[in-house]
């Protein structure tokens, strides 16, 4: 990489280019704050695609991981799409590939696939509709029910899916996010116990998601001051919220967020201060200024499988726009 400049001199190269490019630049909710703070748009991943496609801007700068790019470019496809660094994975759009799913749905024939949108677009390919972690209950339930489910590929938010929609006859693939399972249920009784006062704000994709609801069900926790919300769910949550303390169970990355939308008059305290997804924080200032410069970090889908891909999506924003609260 040539040598770049840096503080306001990275900054004002960056707002020149972005300009000349005609470049939109979004960030991901757990990008760290300095991107976030550059970026036209922040968000969850389907909502940052689905802004880019609506706007006017020819190349759209995705500050997030590769799946989340090649969401960009499933729905604009006629669009340069670029990932400042393309060592920026998931550990749960990886933990189930297209040839795993098409083995799963060959044991069970008549199946509807359902897939987070947490996925990659070969897998997006094989799914009948996707779904966010805000609709995902109701897209369950949008589904005969005679109908098996395969869904894939995070346990924790497919439980949790079970739980409230009360389906029997739904398969879930054993696939997870290491920074939400990492959020643990003594993660949970310690920071309670630190902070009884607090509203609680969980992420359905963390591994300690059953227990809270286990302790609202038993008294333990109140269920006034408990909620399950996705990343978008929770930014709403924290523009409204006037408790002074706030315990929030997601990637580190969304505090800034929070903070910055409720203008400081509330605490939010991580339930776990080591969340941090290192993939999520590959992308710099510096690479982010390299990629404009060189047009380096190109994404592309093949077109059968985003054709594919783009139906499934598709087929969630007829039974309901995901909007603000996505994944």
């Amino acid at each position: 990489m040539a040598e770049l400049p840096q503080g306001q001199a990275l900054l004002d190269g960056i707002q020149k280019l972005r300009k000349e490019l005609d470049a939109v630049i979004l960030a991901h909710y757990y990008q760290d704050g300095d991107i976030q703070d550059l970026a036209d748009f922040v968000g969850d991943s389907l909502q940052l695609s689905q802004q880019a496609a609506k706007t006017k801007a020819k190349v759209i700068v995705f500050c997030g991981v590769h799946f989340m790019a090649e969401t960009a470019k499933i729905l604009s496809p006629g669009k340069t799409v670029l990932l400042p660094d393309h060592a920026a994975g998931c550990s749960l759009a990886d933990s189930i590939t297209a040839g795993q799913l098409r083995e799963w749905k060959a044991g069970h024939p008549g199946a509807v696939v359902v897939s987070y949108v947490n996925t990659t677009a070969a897998v997006k390919a094989e799914t009948d509709i996707c779904c966010t972690s805000s609709n995902a209950a109701d897209v369950v339930r949008s589904i005969p029910a005679d109908r098996e489910i395969l869904f894939c590929p995070d346990q924790f938010l497919g439980a949790h899916v079970q739980r409230v929609t009360g389906r029997s006859n739904m398969h879930i693939w054993a696939g997870e996010c290491h920074v939400h399972a990492g959020i643990s249920p003594s993660d949970v009784r310690a920071q309670v116990a630190a902070h009884p006062d607090a509203e609680i704000l969980v992420h359905p994709e963390c591994g300690c998601t059953t227990s809270v609801l286990d302790l609202v069900s038993a008294g333990d926790l109140p269920a006034e001051r408990t909620r399950v919300l996705s990343t978008g769910g929770m930014v709403e949550a924290a523009a409204r919220t006037t408790s002074s303390e706030v315990l929030v169970a997601t990637e580190l990355g969304i505090l800034h967020q929070l903070r910055a939308l409720n203008g400081g008059g509330t605490r939010f305290i991580p339930m776990n201060d080591r969340a941090a997804c290192r993939y999520m924080k590959m992308i710099t200032p510096a690479k982010l200024l390299h990629t404009l410069r060189t047009g380096e970090g190109g994404v592309d889908v093949d077109p059968a499988i985003a054709e594919r891909a783009r139906r499934a999506v598709e087929a969630m924003i007829a039974i309901g726009e995901p909007g603000r609260g996505g994944e």
